[in-house]
């Protein structure tokens, strides 16, 4: 047992997280469906409670808590939706052949089970879809696993009635008692509770720093755990000459609002810009920044990123290579920020790290290239990405199809002629990228394919069939597909 106080509550915490695990994990999935959606209609119901907290706490806009709390509900109903149908689990059978020669071959069948209990940090950009109730709780409590919330402290308001409504639910569905907990504390109780021998996983979305410290803390455990961690990206948007001679009105309008929505806190924040030299780059350049200039004010998250950001911004300045292209002055209030749009040539972006790095905030980086092979040398420099943007006609992409391939390697979402903002929950999406964008470039943190974070493939050789579970038994009395013999079946 831990002696220190982060340590026994830790103990306590992860005690009753085991405890639920081990029967919710075995309920079944219409039962656990049910559960999902109830906290979905729970947290409906407490919606005209919910959104004047997070603004209060977050300084976000009503419209955009509004829409981040029904992306919230959608997840929550989209994986109940996932559990009914119950084909996620990958089954798949060979059934035995004592005749087969030169051995008899053994009836092998595997499918997909919950490791055991997680741990999720909410994230202060989205006090809704990435935090309480957000992606990773929906999707761990899809695969089975029982969920333990440490809540982010800068809306620990919002957090708290958000797992109220949980609350709430685990007593309207039955469920077990501590299927989910919720836990506020320093960053002792976080690493207390990550080296818990009873943790299995965690989910984080934030700072590099944040992301890195909890790998090591997985790493120092005896027996190490996964950590799916967002923790950086700058999503480098590739804008092509063709399409940028055409459209480069549409394009900066686009990357204004893109740069700028929500004070520019998205991991996805277009906050690279990548061209060729030309008079077409000149356009969109002097667009760009009337486009910024009809940009308010905008008040940060906290404190804490908004000294960051600054500080940032400084440290931009002070390079006497790089030219400013806007910045905004005016500012009504503490913690209010306008937007920074800032030209390097490539030459000098190569040669300067500070320049690589995210700065969370309404920036971006222009990097002005002499050649496609200068273009190609800052592609293959940048670290793994979120996301990579191309803007391109298609006789861009097919003169620049080497450019494209280096995009692709880099990035776990490629988006032609769009903005990278705005992240569709869906069963396509990939919301994760080589190291630094996410811990492990496999898994998505947004859609369906989440709840693949949290469970591991289990192999069942000749069991009886009144002990296989029901997703293995030779009537597949769940009806869901299955790879029966190499061939997928119903």
């Amino acid at each position: 047992m831990n002696e220190n106080k982060e340590g026994k509550l830790a103990d306590e915490v992860m005690h009753n997280a085991l405890m639920a695990f081990e029967k919710y994990s075995l309920i079944d999935k219409k039962s656990k469906a049910g559960f999902l959606k109830e906290i979905a209609k729970q947290i409906e119901l407490n919606r005209i409670e919910l959104i004047p907290l997070a603004i209060e706490e977050s300084h976000l806009s009503e419209a955009r808590l509004q829409g981040e709390l029904t992306r919230t509900i959608n997840q929550l109903n989209l994986f109940a939706t996932l559990l009914l149908e119950g084909s996620w689990v990958d089954a798949s059978i060979d059934i035995g052949n004592a005749q087969q020669k030169p051995y008899p071959k053994p009836d092998v069948r595997k499918m997909l089970q919950p490791m055991g209990p997680i741990i999720v940090f909410g994230a202060s950009n989205f006090p809704f879809a990435f935090s309480t109730a957000g992606g990773d709780t929906a999707s761990a409590l899809a695969a089975g696993a029982s969920v333990v919330i440490k809540a982010h402290p800068a809306h620990y308001r919002t957090s708290s009635a958000i797992f109220k409504a949980i609350k709430t639910a685990i007593a309207f569905s039955n469920m077990p008692e501590f299927t989910v907990q919720h836990v506020e504390g320093s960053f002792a109780l976080g690493k207390a509770l990550v080296q818990h021998s009873f943790t299995s996983g965690v989910g984080f979305t934030g700072s590099f720093s944040g992301g890195k410290a909890l790998m090591n803390y997985a790493a120092e455990r005896e027996k190490p755990i996964p950590v799916f961690a967002e923790m950086s990206s700058i999503n480098p948007t590739v804008l092509y000459p063709d399409y940028l001679k055409t459209n480069y009105l549409q394009v900066a309008e686009k990357l204004a609002s893109s740069i700028t929505l929500g004070a520019g806190q998205f991991c996805t924040n277009p906050g690279l810009l990548l061209a060729l030299d030309g008079d077409e780059l000149d356009g969109f350049i002097e667009e760009l920044r009337n486009k910024m200039q009809s940009i308010p004010a905008q008040k940060m998250l906290h404190e804490g990123i908004y000294k960051n950001y600054i500080e940032a911004i400084g440290q931009v300045k002070r390079n006497n290579d790089v030219e400013i292209i806007f910045e905004g002055n005016d500012l009504s209030s503490e913690m209010d920020v306008l937007p920074f749009i800032a030209k390097v040539k490539a030459a000098v972006f190569l040669d300067k790290n500070h320049l690589k790095d995210e700065i969370f905030g309404p920036y971006s980086l222009l990097v002005v290239c002499k050649n496609k092979e200068e273009l190609k040398s800052v592609l293959k420099l940048i670290a793994g990405q979120l996301t990579t943007t191309l803007m391109a006609t298609e006789k861009d992409m097919n003169q620049h199809s080497d450019i494209l391939h280096i995009q692709q390697s880099i990035a776990g979402r490629i988006i032609v002629n769009d903005v990278p903002t705005g992240v569709e929950v869906c069963s396509s999406m990939v919301h994760g990228g080589p190291y630094p964008a996410t811990s492990d470039a496999r898994y998505t943190s947004v859609g369906t394919a989440a709840i693949k974070r949290w469970v591991r493939p289990v192999c069942y050789q000749g069991f009886p069939q009144q002990h296989l579970p029901d997703e293995l038994k030779n009537d597949n009395p769940l009806k869901i597909w299955r790879l029966e013999n190499n061939e997928w079946k119903k």
